[in-house]
């Protein structure tokens, strides 16, 4: 069961979008990953196989504890290298997924000790990701997507998704991790969301497959 970079990757969005938790269906990681629907399926028959994942038919997958910890180790490398990267080495946030992701597939588990506690074992990742510990043990974050708010709902932007353009694009609209945003608008088909931040005290426009990739914590 030799684990292959390509693999690697399904594992880490498999994981990010929330799968150790629940049912992740091929085409959110479709969308994840930029891939064919027909290299998903491929894929995710060898991780059944491999008992990294259990599928479901018409619900979707999820990770076995197995597979679970193998991407929680995965992911804990790669931020580790992200918080490397923008603290020590003064990245933009939004650039750094291509290295820390040649960086993630070298190392061990001596360096990655190493590094966390060079960096003073961090628990986020610059985007707001949970960053596991040394055994793959890890907090649960958040899954709900902002897509998911209701009209008038407040929430509290927790993470977003590890893609380059996707953080490229919150930057340029104005959002960030930790900002309190309420939802004000939900447009026909699929036109942008409009919500309020109650931070910056702007209104700003979100398109809706970024809206189903930033996860947020409601606020009662």
């Amino acid at each position: 069961m030799a684990m292959t970079p390509n693999k690697e990757d399904y594992l880490k969005i498999i994981f990010e979008l929330g799968g150790d938790a629940k049912k992740v269906t091929n085409k959110e990681i479709l969308a994840g990953l930029n891939v064919s629907a027909a290299s998903v399926t491929e894929m995710v028959n060898k991780l059944v196989k491999e008992n990294y994942v259990n599928h479901t038919p018409y619900q979707g997958i999820q990770l076995t504890s197995e597979g679970a910890r193998e991407a929680a180790l995965l992911v804990r490398n790669h931020r580790l290298w992200e918080v490397f990267l923008v603290d020590k080495l003064h990245y933009q946030f939004n650039t750094v997924h291509p290295e820390a992701e040649q960086l993630e597939h070298v190392t061990n588990h001596d360096l990655a000790e190493r590094l966390a506690d060079f960096l003073g074992h961090p628990t986020r990742c610059p985007h707001g990701g949970i960053i596991p510990n040394a055994k793959g043990e890890f907090e649960q974050q958040s899954h709900i997507a902002l897509e998911t708010l209701q009209v008038g709902e407040t929430a509290i932007i927790d993470r977003v998704l590890d893609d380059n353009d996707l953080l490229k694009y919150t930057l340029e609209i104005g959002l960030s991790v930790g900002d309190s945003v309420t939802l004000q608008k939900v447009g026909l088909f699929e036109s942008p969301l409009t919500v309020f931040n109650n931070t910056s005290q702007t209104e700003i426009k979100i398109g809706l497959k970024a809206a189903q990739h930033i996860f947020v914590t409601p606020q009662n």
